[in-house]
């Protein structure tokens, strides 16, 4: 997503021509280019997905939209296994129209889980529900603190249940550092992402995440968490921002890596 301007083909180039051995991909992508394709197209470059981003959407009330909520999901499901990531991203979901019950929500998405956790781990993929930051909790994701989407994950097998950890959405959170320890202590920190906290941010924020080193986030302090923590998996950036993908993407993911290196490393 951080250089979506980019075709699969030309992201996988790229990622070969620069030395990047890895790379997280969405469904929308994969799914256009199709997924058989895409899994052949990643395996003859040599890159492995670590992980699909992403499903979720949880929170729906009336039965048909569950359904196929939940149909949705185990589709992603099949997809990361054919792609040959073990990891799916979860971003839970937020208020169904006219309500304000977070909680109520928030079961929902034990209960979806309850449904979705043993189906994944048939198929050797990990959920990993993501916590966003609390701006999106209305619209977009009820689970706004690593706390609560382990108080989840809890719930389950940690080989079918655990989070990410991105460091936009939890910068802000004092308890985030023990949520980190937490998590590392049950294995459930199923992938580690980078994007940075800048001011101000655009109109609708869902695309105001900073390229590392133009914010407020101290990289470098969020992997010693991570490190001490037990996490050896690998660190993703994950930038959705207009002004990136208005320029050329062979150039944003080279500047990406060197501020991977300058400021996290």
């Amino acid at each position: 997503m951080t250089v979506k301007q980019l075709s699969l083909p030309e992201l996988v180039a790229a990622c070969a021509e620069f030395g990047i051995g890895k790379v997280g991909l969405w469904r929308a992508p994969v799914r256009a280019y199709g997924v058989p394709e895409a899994a052949a197209l990643v395996r003859s470059a040599g890159l492995e997905v670590t992980t699909l981003c992403r499903g979720g959407f949880l929170t729906a009330v009336e039965p048909g939209e569950r359904a196929a909520a939940l149909a949705d999901n185990r589709r992603a499901v099949d997809e990361a296994a054919a792609l040959g990531t073990d990891t799916l991203v979860l971003v839970s979901g937020g208020l169904p129209a006219g309500s304000r019950d977070l909680a109520g929500a928030r079961e929902r998405v034990a209960d979806a889980l309850a449904e979705l956790a043993p189906y994944a781990g048939s198929h050797g993929v990990r959920l990993a529900i993501e916590p966003l930051h609390p701006m999106f909790a209305a619209d977009r994701c009820v689970v706004s603190t690593l706390a609560q989407a382990l108080d989840l994950a809890e719930r389950f097998p940690a080989h079918q249940v655990g989070v990410a950890v991105d460091t936009y959405h939890i910068w802000w959170d004092d308890r985030a550092p023990a949520g980190i320890a937490r998590a590392g202590a049950g294995d459930r920190i199923h992938t580690f992402q980078l994007a940075d906290w800048t001011t101000p941010l655009p109109a609708g924020v869902l695309n105001g995440r900073g390229q590392i080193g133009d914010g407020a986030i101290d990289m470098r302090v969020w992997r010693g968490w991570m490190e001490r923590a037990g996490y050896t998996g690998p660190i993703e950036v994950e930038l959705f921002n207009e002004e990136l993908w208005a320029r050329d993407g062979r150039e944003v993911l080279k500047e990406t890596a060197a501020r991977y290196l300058e400021h996290a490393v």
